[in-house]
């Protein structure tokens, strides 16, 4: 999971040719280490599902089948987000985060899945940026809480969702493919009027 600092930049809000929104369109040009422009919008063309799959790939320790990476992005496309960077006219995934809303125990309830950031884009606010825009979004959509979970040695991640007011549920035993343990992360939300 990535984290880090926010950093602010212009942010707007349009409409992009499939009808999916490019949600906080934040510019930012990096000066250092050749890095280009960085963008988020949501999921929108099947070219982000094999940009995400390698993402995750890559930057992950456990494995998803590429069903499961369906059963998000095709139910709440409106829930999975990326952080595109542009370099030299070409889009390149450096962030995303995969979410759903479902009921639980008769409440919207919000559910992260996944949240990844290239290793040398971390610690500059991307994956902090993409929590902030799903939560709002989750809160736009009448969820009262979004649950997650994360590897209790993952420290960066532990601490960027508590800095986002996640509270620690309960410790899930050998959670992980490789044995690990995880915290069940909650976020009690109030709706929209």
């Amino acid at each position: 999971a990535g984290g880090g600092d926010a950093r602010s930049g212009s942010t707007a809000t349009a409409e992009n040719e499939g009808g999916n929104e490019a949600v906080g369109i934040e510019k930012e040009k990096e000066a250092e280490g050749g890095q280009g422009e960085i963008t988020y919008r949501t999921y929108a063309k099947e070219e982000d599902l094999y940009a995400l799959m390698s993402l995750v790939d890559q930057e992950l320790s456990e494995p998803y089948s590429i069903f499961t990476y369906r059963y998000f992005v095709y139910n709440w496309p409106q829930l999975c987000f990326l952080a595109i960077e542009e370099i030299e006219g070409k889009e390149h995934c450096v962030g995303a985060l995969v979410c759903k809303a479902d009921l639980h125990k008769q409440i919207l309830r919000g559910y992260v899945a996944m949240l990844v950031v290239e290793r040398r884009l971390r610690k500059r606010g991307i994956g902090k940026h993409l929590v902030k825009l799903a939560i709002d979004r989750m809160i736009s959509e009448g969820c009262l809480e979004v649950v997650l979970e994360a590897e209790v040695t993952n420290k960066a991640a532990l601490n960027l969702y508590s800095k986002l007011g996640f509270i620690r549920d309960k410790r899930l035993y050998k959670y992980y493919l490789t044995g690990t343990d995880a915290f069940r992360l909650k976020l009690a939300v109030a709706p929209t009027a």
